[in-house]
């Protein structure tokens, strides 16, 4: 199976950041396994996602340096994963640099940077300012049509 590269997360509106961290996580050994969040996992972590886990699960699968994806159902489940698929590299990216050096007793932790100028957070501020600008709108018209109803009694 040569080298094996595990990493996590949740893979929601997925963009060319997750894209490149993945491409390099895969660059580091010869087989990549990601874990995606359950939605009952991100419920824990008090996280809410556009797309359920199985359409995640999908998307991620879909991806051809992508070898095996696995649900991640609990914060402990790394170090049952690290033994049950022989990994070599936990990889993440560096906003979790120091969470999981725990593990490094039985396997390689590596942290790698982000992609800037793009995050799921930016892309849902965004998306959240489109939808006011939607409904801001909305409320507009529906109070010109309430004006010229009144107009025409």
């Amino acid at each position: 199976m040569g080298k094996v590269v595990i990493t996590y997360g949740t893979f929601d509106l997925l963009h060319v950041g997750h894209v490149r961290l993945l491409r390099r996580l895969k660059a580091l050994g010869d087989t990549l396994i990601v874990g995606v969040s359950t939605d009952a996992f991100n419920a824990q972590k008090g996280k809410a996602s556009i797309y359920p886990f199985e359409e995640r699960r999908e998307i991620i699968k879909s991806i051809s340096f992508v070898d095996k994806v696995i649900p991640e159902e609990t914060w402990d489940q790394k170090a049952s994963d690290v033994k049950e698929y022989g990994v070599d590299i936990l990889a993440m990216g560096d906003d979790w640099a120091g969470k999981f050096d725990t593990l490094s007793s039985d396997v390689e932790i590596v942290y790698l940077p982000r992609t800037e100028g793009i995050s799921t957070t930016d892309i849902r501020t965004v998306i959240s300012r489109v939808e006011e600008d939607k409904l801001l709108a909305l409320e507009c018209a529906i109070d010109q049509v309430s004006r010229l109803a009144k107009k025409l009694r």
